[in-house]
């Protein structure tokens, strides 16, 4: 397929700068939000019927005046299927500091740690034409946190050591509280990040550090949800993804055969495996939760449709046509045109039913992007 053949418009107005909240003003004239993350809208999409559910309906099965919500995805499943979750955790990647001598203000976001023991990291800045190697940036004036640019990576890559002399628990702990949550550009270019955000940004699950972004998919879950899928009979399969900034690389290429996505650390063990093969092999329904879990899962599928043991990278990059081996089911969310997340939804969901999905989507208000509204798409 072509690039151009996912190119759609949609308001700017519909991207969700924060979750599904309440707010409340208090006696003192501050207003306080109450996130729910369950309260998303929903949309559910049957791939063989062809049928897109957007209310909830009544005991006849007919459709009420009520939106389909986050929480009724409880409703499609039954005892005994199970979701796959990515409980890779997010870190407060996003630093800001000054440049020595000349006091510009630089943003530094922390791709990944190359070597404990030297304290070098992999990072961004911005702007990049002002970082040379050699250069220091300090990031606290009453602290002790500077780095010392390196190597230069990329364009907007650079190699940072810094230069922090204490035990590596210790430095962690100051870098990170330097840092605010990574949130895409497409919420910080309209507001800053806030405390509330590094929650937010967050699944409840998230459990092995190492993403700088979040799976946005699993951001819908509450611990209340979980505990009613858990009454219900459903299981779950943890797996790691440690998410990167590959699935907002700008596309460059009309022929998506020749894009090259960015490699992801994934880990899936044996306990994983065990609860999706048996119930996989039992006719229960397999749900990938999220774009990151549905690359994992078709990396680490074998010829006989059963998920193996993996702990690597993968850079697979999906879009249509593509045979998936494992997931019948998939939860997802909305988001910009020609990115490699609506093409992998295009690939499951099967491009005119997606491509008519999001029409109905933007018809009808649905909110875009990681604190977005959700899809889910069944094999009905």
């Amino acid at each position: 397929m072509k690039l151009s053949q996912f190119k759609f418009k949609f308001p700017e107005e519909l991207i969700a700068l924060e979750p599904p909240h309440r707010a409340f003003e208090n006696e003192d004239g501050t207003v306080e939000k109450v996130y729910h993350r369950d309260e998303c809208r929903l949309m559910v999409i049957h791939r063989k019927s062809q049928v897109i559910d957007l209310f909830q309906k009544n005991a006849e099965g007919n459709d009420t005046d009520q939106p389909l919500i986050f929480r009724n995805m409880v409703d499609y499943f039954d005892e005994g299927d199970v979701l796959v979750l990515n409980d890779t955790k997010v870190f407060p990647a996003r630093l800001f500091g000054t440049k020595e001598k000349t006091d510009a203000k630089i943003e530094v976001f922390l791709l990944r740690e190359l070597n404990p023991e030297l304290r070098l990291w992999d990072v961004l800045v911005e702007p990049a034409r002002k970082i040379r190697i050699g250069n220091k940036l300090f990031f606290d004036e009453d602290g002790p946190m500077v780095a010392e640019v390196i190597d230069n990576t990329t364009s907007r890559g650079r190699t940072l050591r810094f230069l922090y002399d204490c035990p590596h628990d210790e430095f962690k702990e100051e870098l990170f509280a330097l840092g605010s949550a990574p949130l895409p550009r497409y919420i910080v270019d309209h507001r800053p990040a806030t405390a509330d955000d590094m929650e937010n940004f967050q699944t409840i699950y998230a459990k092995n550090e190492g993403a700088v972004t979040a799976p946005a998919s699993g951001l819908h879950f509450s611990r209340e949800l979980l505990k009613r899928l858990e009454i219900r009979g459903v299981d779950f399969s943890y797996i790691t993804v440690h998410c990167g900034l590959g699935c907002f690389d700008p596309i460059e290429v009309e022929d998506l055969t020749k894009h090259k996505m960015s490699s992801e650390q994934m880990m899936i063990n044996g306990e994983a495996c065990r609860i999706v093969n048996e119930a996989k092999s039992a006719g229960h329904h397999v749900c990938a939760v999220g774009i990151s879990t549905l690359r994992a899962t078709e990396s680490a599928v074998g010829t006989d449709g059963l998920l193996k043991e993996y702990s690597g990278w993968t850079n697979k990059f999906i879009f249509p046509p593509y045979d998936f081996g494992l997931a019948d089911r998939m939860i997802t969310n909305f988001y910009h045109p020609e990115s490699t997340m609506v093409m992998a939804t295009a690939a499951f969901g099967g491009y005119d039913l997606i491509m008519e999905a999001y029409q109905v989507a933007i018809d009808n208000g649905f909110r875009f992007g990681c604190y977005g509204d959700a899809l889910m798409i069944l094999d009905d």
